[in-house]
Protein backbone atom coordinates (compact mmCIF):
# COMPACT_ATOMS: atom_id res chain seq x y z
CA UNK A 1 0.00 0.00 0.00
CA UNK A 2 0.93 3.63 -0.41
CA UNK A 3 0.81 5.75 2.76
CA UNK A 4 1.72 9.27 3.71
CA UNK A 5 3.01 10.17 7.16
CA UNK A 6 2.55 13.83 7.98
CA UNK A 7 4.92 15.24 10.56
CA UNK A 8 8.40 13.79 10.90
CA UNK A 9 9.06 14.47 14.56
CA UNK A 10 9.52 11.56 16.92
CA UNK A 11 6.24 9.71 16.27
CA UNK A 12 6.17 10.47 12.56
CA UNK A 13 9.75 9.45 11.82
CA UNK A 14 9.37 6.17 13.70
CA UNK A 15 6.01 5.40 12.07
CA UNK A 16 7.25 6.21 8.56
CA UNK A 17 10.33 4.03 8.88
CA UNK A 18 8.40 1.14 10.43
CA UNK A 19 5.64 1.24 7.81
CA UNK A 20 8.32 1.06 5.10
CA UNK A 21 9.96 -1.78 7.01
CA UNK A 22 6.80 -3.90 6.80
CA UNK A 23 6.56 -3.33 3.05
CA UNK A 24 4.52 -0.18 2.37
CA UNK A 25 5.54 2.65 0.09
CA UNK A 26 5.71 5.70 2.33
CA UNK A 27 5.98 9.42 1.69
CA UNK A 28 6.88 11.58 4.68
CA UNK A 29 5.67 15.18 4.73
CA UNK A 30 7.01 18.06 6.81
CA UNK A 31 7.48 21.81 6.48
CA UNK A 32 10.93 21.63 8.11
CA UNK A 33 13.26 21.44 5.10
CA UNK A 34 16.37 20.81 7.19
CA UNK A 35 14.76 17.85 8.94
CA UNK A 36 13.48 16.48 5.63
CA UNK A 37 16.97 16.66 4.14
CA UNK A 38 18.45 14.80 7.12
CA UNK A 39 15.81 12.07 6.98
CA UNK A 40 16.19 11.71 3.22
CA UNK A 41 19.89 11.07 3.86
CA UNK A 42 18.95 8.39 6.40
CA UNK A 43 19.76 10.41 9.51
CA UNK A 44 17.04 10.76 12.18
CA UNK A 45 17.20 14.07 14.08
CA UNK A 46 17.04 12.32 17.47
CA UNK A 47 18.41 9.23 19.19
CA UNK A 48 16.23 6.13 19.16
CA UNK A 49 17.78 2.64 19.31
CA UNK A 50 17.46 0.77 16.00
CA UNK A 51 15.85 3.61 14.07
CA UNK A 52 18.87 4.90 12.15
CA UNK A 53 19.65 1.55 10.54
CA UNK A 54 16.00 0.92 9.64
CA UNK A 55 15.59 4.43 8.22
CA UNK A 56 18.68 4.05 6.04
CA UNK A 57 17.41 0.71 4.75
CA UNK A 58 14.00 2.18 3.89
CA UNK A 59 15.51 5.16 2.07
CA UNK A 60 18.02 3.00 0.18
CA UNK A 61 15.34 0.60 -1.05
CA UNK A 62 13.14 3.51 -2.15
CA UNK A 63 10.22 2.46 0.05
CA UNK A 64 10.52 5.73 1.97
CA UNK A 65 11.05 9.22 0.67
CA UNK A 66 10.15 12.71 1.84
CA UNK A 67 8.56 15.92 0.61
CA UNK A 68 7.54 19.37 1.78
CA UNK A 69 4.54 19.51 -0.59
CA UNK A 70 1.03 18.78 0.80
CA UNK A 71 -0.26 18.57 -2.76
CA UNK A 72 2.25 15.83 -3.58
CA UNK A 73 1.27 13.96 -0.41
CA UNK A 74 -2.42 14.15 -1.30
CA UNK A 75 -1.71 12.75 -4.77
CA UNK A 76 0.60 10.02 -3.53
CA UNK A 77 -1.79 7.96 -1.42
CA UNK A 78 -5.32 7.58 -0.11
CA UNK A 79 -4.28 6.90 3.49
CA UNK A 80 -2.68 9.74 5.42
CA UNK A 81 -1.32 9.39 8.96
CA UNK A 82 -1.25 12.62 10.98
CA UNK A 83 1.66 12.54 13.43
CA UNK A 84 2.21 16.18 14.34
CA UNK A 85 2.64 17.41 17.89
CA UNK A 86 -0.07 18.70 20.20
CA UNK A 87 1.89 20.80 22.72
CA UNK A 88 0.40 22.32 25.83
CA UNK A 89 -1.08 25.78 25.34
CA UNK A 90 1.02 28.50 26.92
CA UNK A 91 -1.88 29.92 28.95
CA UNK A 92 -3.55 26.69 30.08
CA UNK A 93 -3.14 22.94 30.33
CA UNK A 94 -5.19 22.33 27.19
CA UNK A 95 -3.72 20.79 24.04
CA UNK A 96 -2.78 23.12 21.20
CA UNK A 97 -4.35 21.68 18.03
CA UNK A 98 -3.06 24.25 15.57
CA UNK A 99 -0.62 21.81 13.95
CA UNK A 100 -3.27 19.10 13.55
CA UNK A 101 -5.77 21.54 12.08
CA UNK A 102 -3.07 22.98 9.82
CA UNK A 103 -2.34 19.54 8.40
CA UNK A 104 -6.01 18.97 7.59
CA UNK A 105 -6.32 22.38 5.97
CA UNK A 106 -3.18 21.81 3.89
CA UNK A 107 -4.35 18.38 2.70
CA UNK A 108 -7.95 19.35 1.98
CA UNK A 109 -7.44 20.92 -1.48
CA UNK A 110 -5.78 17.76 -2.74
CA UNK A 111 -8.53 15.56 -1.28
CA UNK A 112 -11.36 17.26 -3.16
CA UNK A 113 -11.02 14.83 -6.02
CA UNK A 114 -13.52 11.96 -6.03
CA UNK A 115 -11.02 9.14 -5.48
CA UNK A 116 -12.05 5.56 -6.18
CA UNK A 117 -11.78 4.58 -2.53
CA UNK A 118 -11.92 8.04 -0.97
CA UNK A 119 -9.17 9.32 1.28
CA UNK A 120 -8.71 8.27 4.89
CA UNK A 121 -7.05 10.72 7.29
CA UNK A 122 -5.76 8.75 10.28
CA UNK A 123 -4.81 10.61 13.44
CA UNK A 124 -1.99 9.29 15.57
CA UNK A 125 -1.45 12.52 17.51
CA UNK A 126 -2.64 12.64 21.12
CA UNK A 127 -5.71 14.87 21.08
CA UNK A 128 -8.72 15.84 23.23
CA UNK A 129 -11.75 13.61 22.82
CA UNK A 130 -14.01 14.91 20.05
CA UNK A 131 -11.16 16.05 17.78
CA UNK A 132 -11.83 13.47 15.05
CA UNK A 133 -15.43 14.62 14.66
CA UNK A 134 -14.34 18.24 14.42
CA UNK A 135 -11.70 17.43 11.82
CA UNK A 136 -14.21 15.42 9.77
CA UNK A 137 -16.53 18.43 9.76
CA UNK A 138 -13.62 20.64 8.76
CA UNK A 139 -12.84 18.39 5.79
CA UNK A 140 -16.48 18.28 4.73
CA UNK A 141 -16.67 22.08 4.86
CA UNK A 142 -13.62 22.21 2.58
CA UNK A 143 -15.29 19.87 0.10
CA UNK A 144 -12.76 17.07 0.63
CA UNK A 145 -13.62 13.46 -0.17
CA UNK A 146 -12.19 12.04 3.05
CA UNK A 147 -13.08 10.13 6.19
CA UNK A 148 -11.31 10.47 9.54
CA UNK A 149 -10.13 7.67 11.84
CA UNK A 150 -8.03 7.66 15.00
CA UNK A 151 -5.19 5.22 15.61
CA UNK A 152 -3.34 6.32 18.78
CA UNK A 153 0.34 5.57 19.25
CA UNK A 154 1.65 3.90 22.39
CA UNK A 155 5.37 4.44 21.90
CA UNK A 156 7.90 4.35 24.71
CA UNK A 157 10.97 6.39 23.92
CA UNK A 158 13.91 4.03 23.78
CA UNK A 159 11.63 1.16 22.67
CA UNK A 160 9.66 2.87 19.89
CA UNK A 161 10.76 0.63 17.02
CA UNK A 162 9.79 -2.50 18.93
CA UNK A 163 6.53 -0.91 20.07
CA UNK A 164 5.60 -0.18 16.44
CA UNK A 165 6.66 -3.47 14.87
CA UNK A 166 5.52 -5.67 17.77
CA UNK A 167 2.77 -3.67 19.49
CA UNK A 168 0.74 -4.97 22.41
CA UNK A 169 -2.43 -3.83 20.64
CA UNK A 170 -3.63 -1.72 17.73
CA UNK A 171 -6.57 0.55 18.49
CA UNK A 172 -8.60 1.81 15.53
CA UNK A 173 -11.29 4.40 16.09
CA UNK A 174 -13.34 4.37 12.90
CA UNK A 175 -16.51 5.90 11.50
CA UNK A 176 -17.14 3.33 8.76
CA UNK A 177 -16.52 -0.29 7.82
CA UNK A 178 -14.40 0.95 4.92
CA UNK A 179 -12.07 2.79 7.30
CA UNK A 180 -11.70 -0.29 9.50
CA UNK A 181 -10.90 -2.45 6.46
CA UNK A 182 -8.29 0.07 5.30
CA UNK A 183 -6.52 0.05 8.67
CA UNK A 184 -6.64 -3.72 8.88
CA UNK A 185 -4.92 -3.80 5.49
CA UNK A 186 -2.25 -1.33 6.65
CA UNK A 187 -1.42 -3.52 9.65
CA UNK A 188 -2.06 -6.89 7.98
CA UNK A 189 1.41 -8.30 8.69
CA UNK A 190 1.22 -7.31 12.36
CA UNK A 191 -2.26 -8.80 12.72
CA UNK A 192 -1.05 -12.01 11.08
CA UNK A 193 1.64 -12.19 13.78
CA UNK A 194 -1.06 -12.12 16.45
CA UNK A 195 -1.32 -8.47 17.44
CA UNK A 196 -4.79 -7.74 18.88
CA UNK A 197 -6.86 -5.28 16.82
CA UNK A 198 -9.40 -3.28 18.81
CA UNK A 199 -11.94 -1.54 16.57
CA UNK A 200 -14.04 1.13 18.24
CA UNK A 201 -15.48 4.59 17.72
CA UNK A 202 -13.21 7.61 17.37
CA UNK A 203 -14.06 9.09 20.79
CA UNK A 204 -12.99 5.90 22.58
CA UNK A 205 -9.80 5.69 20.55
CA UNK A 206 -8.95 9.29 21.40
CA UNK A 207 -9.50 8.54 25.10
CA UNK A 208 -7.40 5.37 25.19
CA UNK A 209 -4.06 7.18 25.00
CA UNK A 210 -4.79 9.88 27.57
CA UNK A 211 -6.56 7.44 29.89
CA UNK A 212 -3.61 5.03 29.74
CA UNK A 213 -1.07 7.77 30.38
CA UNK A 214 -3.15 9.17 33.22
CA UNK A 215 -3.31 5.75 34.86
CA UNK A 216 0.45 5.24 34.55
CA UNK A 217 1.14 8.74 35.88
CA UNK A 218 -1.15 8.04 38.83
CA UNK A 219 0.69 4.82 39.62
CA UNK A 220 4.07 6.58 39.55
CA UNK A 221 2.88 9.45 41.72
CA UNK A 222 1.23 7.04 44.15
CA UNK A 223 4.46 5.19 44.90
CA UNK A 224 6.29 8.51 45.20
CA UNK A 225 3.67 9.66 47.72
CA UNK A 226 4.37 6.43 49.60
CA UNK A 227 8.08 7.29 49.50
CA UNK A 228 7.27 10.52 51.33
CA UNK A 229 5.43 8.51 53.98
CA UNK A 230 8.39 6.12 54.23
CA UNK A 231 10.77 9.05 54.74
CA UNK A 232 8.60 10.24 57.63
CA UNK A 233 8.33 6.80 59.27
CA UNK A 234 11.63 5.04 58.52
CA UNK A 235 10.00 2.46 56.28
CA UNK A 236 11.63 1.20 53.04
CA UNK A 237 9.72 2.12 49.89
CA UNK A 238 11.50 -0.47 47.72
CA UNK A 239 10.29 -3.31 49.92
CA UNK A 240 6.86 -1.70 50.05
CA UNK A 241 6.74 -1.51 46.24
CA UNK A 242 7.91 -5.11 45.93
CA UNK A 243 5.20 -6.33 48.28
CA UNK A 244 2.52 -4.28 46.55
CA UNK A 245 3.64 -5.36 43.09
CA UNK A 246 3.40 -9.03 44.06
CA UNK A 247 -0.36 -8.54 44.20
CA UNK A 248 -1.61 -9.63 40.77
CA UNK A 249 -4.29 -6.94 40.91
CA UNK A 250 -1.58 -4.26 41.10
CA UNK A 251 1.56 -5.60 39.42
CA UNK A 252 5.12 -4.29 39.76
CA UNK A 253 5.44 -2.11 36.67
CA UNK A 254 5.52 1.66 37.23
CA UNK A 255 5.89 1.17 40.98
CA UNK A 256 9.41 2.60 40.80
CA UNK A 257 9.84 5.32 43.43
CA UNK A 258 12.15 8.18 42.60
CA UNK A 259 12.32 11.43 40.71
CA UNK A 260 9.03 10.97 38.87
CA UNK A 261 8.00 11.23 35.25
CA UNK A 262 8.78 13.77 32.56
CA UNK A 263 9.10 13.87 28.80
CA UNK A 264 6.78 15.09 26.10
CA UNK A 265 3.79 12.86 26.89
CA UNK A 266 2.74 12.13 30.47
CA UNK A 267 2.94 15.65 31.95
CA UNK A 268 1.16 17.42 29.10
CA UNK A 269 -1.31 14.58 28.51
CA UNK A 270 -2.68 14.54 32.05
CA UNK A 271 -3.02 18.34 32.00
CA UNK A 272 -4.75 18.30 28.63
CA UNK A 273 -7.07 15.49 29.79
CA UNK A 274 -8.03 17.47 32.90
CA UNK A 275 -8.62 20.58 30.78
CA UNK A 276 -10.82 18.71 28.30
CA UNK A 277 -12.80 17.05 31.11
CA UNK A 278 -13.53 20.50 32.51
CA UNK A 279 -14.67 21.71 29.06
CA UNK A 280 -17.25 18.93 28.80
CA UNK A 281 -18.47 19.50 32.37
CA UNK A 282 -16.72 16.51 33.96
CA UNK A 283 -13.75 18.18 35.59
CA UNK A 284 -14.57 16.63 38.97
CA UNK A 285 -14.17 13.14 37.47
CA UNK A 286 -10.44 13.61 36.95
CA UNK A 287 -9.72 16.22 39.63
CA UNK A 288 -7.25 13.78 41.18
CA UNK A 289 -4.94 14.34 38.17
CA UNK A 290 -4.06 17.77 39.53
CA UNK A 291 -2.72 16.09 42.69
CA UNK A 292 -0.90 13.48 40.57
CA UNK A 293 0.80 16.36 38.75
CA UNK A 294 1.66 18.15 42.00
CA UNK A 295 3.13 15.02 43.61
CA UNK A 296 5.29 14.50 40.52
CA UNK A 297 6.56 18.07 40.50
CA UNK A 298 7.23 17.92 44.23
CA UNK A 299 9.74 15.08 43.79
CA UNK A 300 12.13 17.46 42.04
CA UNK A 301 12.13 19.85 44.98
CA UNK A 302 12.56 16.96 47.42
CA UNK A 303 15.70 15.75 45.65
CA UNK A 304 17.23 19.23 45.67
CA UNK A 305 16.43 19.62 49.37
CA UNK A 306 17.96 16.21 50.09
CA UNK A 307 21.16 17.16 48.27
CA UNK A 308 21.29 20.46 50.13
CA UNK A 309 21.15 18.67 53.48
CA UNK A 310 24.00 16.39 52.38
CA UNK A 311 26.28 19.37 51.67
CA UNK A 312 25.62 21.06 54.98
CA UNK A 313 22.60 23.22 54.22
CA UNK A 314 24.03 25.50 51.54
CA UNK A 315 25.22 25.14 47.96
CA UNK A 316 27.52 28.14 48.17
CA UNK A 317 31.01 27.05 47.05
CA UNK A 318 29.73 23.50 46.51
CA UNK A 319 30.27 21.39 43.42
CA UNK A 320 27.44 19.11 42.31
CA UNK A 321 27.70 16.34 39.70
CA UNK A 322 24.50 15.41 37.91
CA UNK A 323 24.37 12.01 36.22
CA UNK A 324 21.67 12.16 33.58
CA UNK A 325 20.00 14.82 31.46
CA UNK A 326 17.51 12.91 29.30
CA UNK A 327 14.07 12.44 30.81
CA UNK A 328 14.60 8.66 30.60
CA UNK A 329 17.34 6.24 29.54
CA UNK A 330 17.50 5.17 25.90
CA UNK A 331 16.64 8.65 24.64
CA UNK A 332 18.22 12.05 24.01
CA UNK A 333 14.90 13.81 24.72
CA UNK A 334 15.18 16.53 27.37
CA UNK A 335 11.63 17.90 27.13
CA UNK A 336 10.30 18.38 30.68
CA UNK A 337 13.30 16.43 31.96
CA UNK A 338 13.15 15.99 35.74
CA UNK A 339 16.95 15.65 35.76
CA UNK A 340 17.53 19.01 34.12
CA UNK A 341 14.84 20.68 36.24
CA UNK A 342 16.78 19.51 39.32
CA UNK A 343 20.11 20.60 37.84
CA UNK A 344 18.78 24.07 37.07
CA UNK A 345 17.33 24.46 40.57
CA UNK A 346 20.69 23.45 42.03
CA UNK A 347 22.34 26.16 39.94
CA UNK A 348 19.77 28.72 41.04
CA UNK A 349 20.53 27.89 44.66
CA UNK A 350 24.21 28.63 44.11
CA UNK A 351 25.77 25.26 43.29
CA UNK A 352 28.43 24.73 40.63
CA UNK A 353 26.68 22.08 38.53
CA UNK A 354 28.28 19.79 35.98
CA UNK A 355 26.02 17.44 33.99
CA UNK A 356 26.83 14.19 32.21
CA UNK A 357 24.62 12.13 29.91
CA UNK A 358 25.67 9.52 27.32
CA UNK A 359 23.29 10.82 24.63
CA UNK A 360 21.54 14.05 25.60
CA UNK A 361 24.31 16.57 26.30
CA UNK A 362 23.82 18.52 23.06
CA UNK A 363 20.07 18.85 23.59
CA UNK A 364 20.57 19.69 27.24
CA UNK A 365 23.10 22.41 26.45
CA UNK A 366 20.67 23.98 23.97
CA UNK A 367 17.86 23.96 26.54
CA UNK A 368 19.93 24.92 29.62
CA UNK A 369 23.01 26.80 28.42
CA UNK A 370 23.86 28.15 31.89
CA UNK A 371 24.72 24.67 33.17
CA UNK A 372 28.16 23.08 32.72
CA UNK A 373 28.53 19.76 30.91
CA UNK A 374 31.06 16.96 30.82
CA UNK A 375 31.61 14.19 28.27
CA UNK A 376 32.68 11.58 30.82
CA UNK A 377 31.49 10.69 34.29
CA UNK A 378 34.85 11.22 36.00
CA UNK A 379 35.10 14.76 34.69
CA UNK A 380 31.54 15.52 35.79
CA UNK A 381 32.32 14.25 39.29
CA UNK A 382 35.72 15.87 39.68
CA UNK A 383 35.89 17.49 43.17
CA UNK A 384 32.12 17.24 43.59
CA UNK A 385 30.63 17.63 47.07
CA UNK A 386 27.61 15.53 46.13
CA UNK A 387 26.67 13.38 43.14
CA UNK A 388 23.04 13.06 41.98
CA UNK A 389 21.93 10.03 39.99
CA UNK A 390 18.96 11.40 38.07
CA UNK A 391 18.52 9.33 34.86
CA UNK A 392 18.85 5.56 35.24
CA UNK A 393 21.18 4.82 32.32
CA UNK A 394 22.60 1.27 32.68
CA UNK A 395 26.19 2.56 32.62
CA UNK A 396 25.59 4.50 35.82
CA UNK A 397 24.58 1.32 37.60
CA UNK A 398 27.87 -0.23 36.46
CA UNK A 399 30.08 2.53 37.92
CA UNK A 400 32.83 1.52 40.35
CA UNK A 401 32.01 3.41 43.56
CA UNK A 402 35.51 2.93 44.96
CA UNK A 403 37.14 4.42 41.87
CA UNK A 404 34.68 7.32 41.79
CA UNK A 405 35.37 8.06 45.47
CA UNK A 406 38.93 9.04 44.50
CA UNK A 407 37.60 11.70 42.10
CA UNK A 408 35.06 13.54 44.24
CA UNK A 409 35.78 15.89 47.14
CA UNK A 410 33.06 14.37 49.29
CA UNK A 411 31.66 10.84 48.66
CA UNK A 412 27.95 11.60 48.96
CA UNK A 413 25.37 10.24 46.53
CA UNK A 414 21.68 10.96 46.03
CA UNK A 415 20.19 8.02 44.13
CA UNK A 416 17.04 9.74 42.91
CA UNK A 417 16.07 6.71 40.81
CA UNK A 418 16.56 4.04 43.48
CA UNK A 419 18.48 1.76 41.11
CA UNK A 420 22.06 1.79 42.47
CA UNK A 421 23.41 -0.99 44.70
CA UNK A 422 23.17 0.91 47.97
CA UNK A 423 25.26 -1.57 49.96
CA UNK A 424 28.10 -1.54 47.41
CA UNK A 425 28.29 2.26 47.51
CA UNK A 426 28.14 2.30 51.30
CA UNK A 427 30.92 -0.30 51.51
CA UNK A 428 33.06 1.94 49.28
CA UNK A 429 32.74 4.77 51.80
CA UNK A 430 29.83 6.72 50.33
CA UNK A 431 26.93 8.30 52.15
CA UNK A 432 23.99 7.30 49.98
CA UNK A 433 20.48 8.71 50.19
CA UNK A 434 17.43 7.76 48.15
CA UNK A 435 13.81 8.90 48.44
CA UNK A 436 11.79 6.61 50.68
CA UNK A 437 14.75 4.56 51.91
CA UNK A 438 16.74 4.55 55.15
CA UNK A 439 20.02 6.45 54.72
CA UNK A 440 23.27 4.52 54.47
CA UNK A 441 26.38 6.25 55.82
Amino acid sequence: MRLTVIGTGYVGAVHAACMAEIGHEVLGLDVDEERIAALAAGHPPFYEPGLSRMLQRAVTTGRLRFTTSPAEAARFADTHFVCVGTPQQSDSGAADLRHVEGVVDALAPGLRRAGHNGALVVGKSTVPVGTADRLAARLRAAGADADVAWNPEFLREGCAVQDTLRPERIVAGVRSARAEARLRAVYASLLAAGTPFIATDTATAELVKVASNSFLATKISFINAMAEICDATGADVLTLAEAMGADSRIGPRFLAPGLGFGGSCLPKDIRAFAARAKEIGRGDSVAFLHEVDEINTRQRRRIVDLAQRLVGGTFADRGVAVLGAAFKPGSDDVRDSPALAVAEELRRRGARVRVHDPEAVDNARAAYPALQYALDVAKACERADVVLHLTEWPQYQELDPAALATVVRNPAMVDARNTLDAQAWHSAGWRLCAPGRPRLG
